[in-house]
């Protein structure tokens, strides 16, 4: 449906694509993943000329997007487009941003606009919000209107540009639930996105963008469980995983904890498991002594669905959790008891303590 042939785009002397080549097939759900400014973004609005390429081929259903001849509106008006910022009319109702489109580009009657606007506000989940305004509706619904807007001109095409990025994480999965129930009824989409459990569940293929070039592509489970290449794998693995470094006592265990949450929230990790985390990373640098020096790296494995916290703290060789002071040390306690198992080693002058933290059974 979406042929790209050598797909370049330079602003000024800044080269933001090189060399993009892609098929693109109908009913396939494509998620772009990857470092921030690595060109997802271009690529996307180079597909619908928001952006115009500064070289290559764009063919959509093999008429060439890019020919002067070409009727650039009309061939738009299959691709919809939902950005991370929503742009909605704040001075139209929800259920007249559904509509002015089709009436005013599609030649459509009023009523039959209305009854199609109706249909997808419930596909959305808010028909009781046709008459409201976009400033009386929380983030995630705004993001549902924009989808449903985008389908209100009939598209066979959808692009989402990071759709949940400014929304607060209670609002995300809500969002979510929405491109999944599209993806199931066969619409094509390209979704950049750094929701990775969420690409690997609902994607076709995974675009993997570095350097302004598709680095790597392949199913959900090559590029999530067995990436080929150096860059892939790192930051496959760095998107699994948070770290900090602690360098004295006056460090911000708030924003770390906040961290910690949003993390285990992007992963669709119980809350009794978030909160788990939350309580041993407390406890555990509550009976620490030496600051000068503390590494904390979380990380969770899909496969294996473990949670694991490990600490790195200099010092002499000293295991803080040693269990013959579990009768008289409640924080131990706390942290043995919500762990499925803890282990303890010295290396290379730190101390390592690596806890795989229990699940909600």
């Amino acid at each position: 449906m979406i042929k790209v042939r050598n797909l370049s785009k330079h602003f000024g002397n800044l080269v933001v694509l090189k060399d993009i080549s892609a098929d693109i097939r109908k009913g396939e759900v494509i998620s772009v993943i990857g470092p921030s400014g690595t060109g997802k973004s271009t690529f996307l609005r180079c597909l619908n000329l928001l952006e115009t390429p500064t070289g290559g081929t764009i063919f959509i259903d093999d008429v060439p997007l890019l020919d002067k001849r070409t009727n650039v509106s009309k061939l738009r008006q299959k691709m919809g487009m939902v950005f991370q910022s929503f742009n909605l009319y704040a001075h139209l109702s929800v259920i007249e941003n559904l509509t002015i489109g089709p009436v005013k580009l599609l030649g459509k009657q009023r009523a039959e606009a209305d009854a199609k606007a109706m249909e997808l506000l419930k596909v959305v989940g808010l028909a009781e919000k046709a008459g409201s305004f976009p400033d009386e509706l929380s983030g995630g619904q705004k993001q549902r209107v924009a989808i449903a807007r985008c389908m209100a001109m009939d598209p066979e095409i959808l692009l989402f540009d990071e759709p949940t990025s400014a929304l607060d994480p209670t609002m995300v999965s809500e969002v979510l639930a929405v491109i999944r129930r599209l993806s199931r009824e066969g619409m094509t989409m390209i979704i950049v996105t750094h929701e990775m459990e969420f690409a690997r569940n609902i994607s076709d293929r995974i675009f993997y963008m570095d350097e302004g070039v598709i680095y790597e592509e392949g199913t959900p489970q090559q590029i999530f469980d067995h990436p080929q290449k150096e860059k892939t794998r790192a930051f496959i693995h760095r998107v699994r995983s948070l770290n900090f470094h602690i360098s004295s006592s006056n460090y911000d265990l708030y924003a770390m904890q906040g961290e910690m949450e949003l993390f285990c929230e992007k992963h669709m990790l119980p809350k009794k498991v978030t909160g788990y985390v939350v309580h041993i990373t407390e406890e555990l640098l509550g009976i620490q002594t030496d600051f000068s020096d503390i590494k904390l790296n979380l990380s969770y494995t899909e496969k294996e669905g473990d949670v694991q916290l490990v600490c790195e703290s200099a010092g002499i060789p000293e295991n803080p959790l040693k269990t013959e002071l579990l009768e008289e040390d409640i924080a131990l306690k706390l942290i043995l008891g919500r762990c499925k198992s803890v282990n303890y080693t010295y290396t290379d002058g730190k101390n390592v303590l690596a806890l795989r933290i229990k699940g909600e059974s």
